[in-house]
């Protein structure tokens, strides 16, 4: 069959070749102790949209840096007792799902949080001040600065926190929480279960942010990866930071953060995928330790992967 990748074979052996900092797990210890101390002010403010047997809020919360974050939050009002949630996120420069496509996990007694990424096309804040572009998009934000201004650092963290606030809901069991999401809300799915290792259940599909300098040899750093080719032709044409930029984009790499997970993971991926490709997904996949399953779609790509909401819909009752 026609592949855009490495073959399936070598797929399922393939470590990534994305330079990871020395200090990197030392980085992400210092960041998750930093944000225990932030207060997070967690707002619940009814939402306009409504329905019988279930409660809508816009949940707000400060994060790292500051920043006012936002995410909806359902819960269903006729169970008894503490009961499973899930946490959802959503696609590269988009935001957080209509109410309804919540609905049909609160109707099987589950409560939702669904995230709106800072910056992005939501309602939380991106509160800036870094040094160097802040033109072209969100992987680059920061990167002629400090890792810690990194804006995916500050993403990722958010995950973590919105899990958090979840499992401290009264009416939550913070023993059955799951994460799901898909390309950049893939990405963030994995980040959520590396940060927060209470999360119980992960099913990203074809997850984004792995394993960058593949997509750069691969002559895709296009589409959604375009601004690591702007990055270089405005601040590097001549390639003699490459080791140092690519090093730094490590720190936000999933693939590294990818050990970490204690969920069962079952991770969703396109063979065909030109966007996020295979290979730098299985960078990702292959460094996990957790209990964990691959679906793969061979013809397809970065798309609907058919039954896949089923199959994670079925894969989250279990918690």
């Amino acid at each position: 069959m026609p592949c855009v990748d490495k073959p399936l074979s070598e797929l399922r052996t393939y470590q990534g070749v994305n330079p990871k900092p020395a200090d990197f797990d030392e980085f992400w210890d210092r960041e998750l102790a930093a944000l225990k101390k932030i207060d997070a002010n967690v707002e619940l403010v009814p939402a306009e949209f409504q329905v019988p047997h279930v409660e809508c809020f816009n949940l707000y919360f400060t994060g790292s840096g500051g920043a006012r974050v936002h995410a909806k939050y359902v819960r269903p009002l006729d169970v008894a007792g503490p009961h499973p949630a899930l946490v959802q996120f959503h696609g590269y420069s988009g935001r957080s799902g209509d109410w309804h496509g919540m609905l049909a996990y609160a109707a099987a007694g589950y409560s939702v949080a669904f995230l709106d990424c800072r910056g992005q096309a939501g309602m939380s804040e991106d509160v800036g001040g870094v040094k160097g572009n802040t033109l072209h998009g969100h992987i680059i934000r920061g990167l002629d600065d400090c890792p810690e201004n990194l804006l995916f650092k500050h993403i990722f963290l958010d995950t973590a926190q919105l899990a958090g606030i979840v499992m401290d809901m009264p009416e939550v069991d913070a023993t059955r929480v799951g994460a799901t999401g898909g390309s950049q809300g893939g990405a963030l799915t994995i980040a959520c279960a590396a940060l927060e290792p209470r999360i119980k259940l992960a099913a990203p599909v074809y997850p984004f942010l792995c394993d960058y300098k593949r997509v750069w040899d691969m002559d895709l750093d296009q589409n959604a990866y375009a601004e690591l080719r702007n990055f270089f032709r405005m601040f590097d044409p001549r390639h003699e930071r490459e080791e140092e930029i690519f090093t730094r984009l490590g720190y936000i790499d999933l693939q590294f953060l990818a050990p970490r997970i204690k969920a069962e993971t079952k991770l969703f991926c396109g063979l065909m995928d030109n966007i996020c490709p295979p290979s730098t997904q299985f960078a990702a996949y292959n460094r996990m330790t957790c209990k964990k399953d691959i679906v793969i779609y061979p013809d397809f790509g970065h798309e609907n992967l058919p039954d896949s909401g089923d199959i994670i819909y079925h894969f989250m009752l279990g918690l």
